[in-house]
């Protein structure tokens, strides 16, 4: 038994044409299913697991790269089968899943070519896209060999799973780092000088692990698949072939 779990964003009436489409074709394919609209506070941890209790079999998240995060960060834990319908901007894990966007991503869903993937976990809690830590004066070891830290104080902390990592070059050239690669990425930027325009970072240096904890002497802020706190320690780490989902053939890793 199929699932839909749909963002709130799909109330929007620009989204009507695709939601119908994509409705028509799922029930093409004959895996059409239960539809539960998602609030700002639903515990998709406890919907999920209430409807693995009634039967379903594949859950399949309808939304963009936030309601993916949403959804997963909180129910990485359940073993039931996860599909992903892209609606929408803000979609770059979608490329990474192999999956089209609106209508044609149920083509990926109905051919169930299904892969294990990797999460991260932070402090007792999974996330699934990306980990950021603002700038701050921080002390990263990684791998319990490796310590890095900034002659100028203050460096910037990207951690990818899912979602790339893109940033512009000084040549004003566009990178993509794709991860799914048995490890976490790390990408550190230590600040370079302070000018009359604001604070310089350098390039970012990559540094993939299994395990990272970051310290501070003062709180930093950390955002976590949406979520905003602030630590003055954690501990991140990979959690290997977690979650089962269904993906394209044109997946990226």
């Amino acid at each position: 038994m199929y699932v839909y779990l749909y963002d709130e964003i799909l109330k929007q009436k620009k989204f009507d044409g695709t939601v119908k489409a994509m409705e028509t074709r799922l029930t093409d394919y004959g895996i059409a299913g239960k539809i539960i609209r998602l609030q700002q506070f639903t515990n998709a941890q406890a919907v999920i697991e209430d409807e693995m209790r009634k039967g379903a079999t594949t859950i399949v998240i309808v939304g963009n790269d936030r309601t993916f995060g949403h959804v997963l960060s909180r129910a990485a834990s359940c073993k039931v089968l996860f599909g992903f319908l892209p609606v929408g901007a803000d979609n770059t894990i979608a490329d990474v899943l192999g999956i089209s966007l609106g209508v044609e991503g149920c083509d990926a869903l109905s051919r169930r070519r299904k892969v294990q993937l990797d999460v991260g976990w932070v402090n007792n809690r999974y996330f699934i896209s990306q980990l950021h830590i603002f700038p701050h004066t921080i002390r990263v070891q990684y791998d319990e060999r490796f310590i890095v830290s900034s002659k100028r104080g203050k460096m910037e902390l990207v951690v990818c799973n899912l979602q790339p990592f893109v940033w512009k070059g000084k040549g004003k050239q566009e990178y993509v780092i794709h991860p799914q690669d048995g490890k976490l990425e790390a990408f550190l930027r230590p600040l370079e000088r302070r000018g009359l325009f604001g604070e310089v970072y350098e390039e970012p240096s990559v540094f993939p692990f299994e395990e990272m904890t970051v310290t501070s002497s003062s709180p930093f802020v950390m955002e976590a698949d949406g979520k905003e706190t602030k630590e003055t320690k954690v501990t991140i780490r990979l959690a290997k072939k977690r979650i089962e989902m269904i993906v394209g053939k044109e997946r990226q890793f």
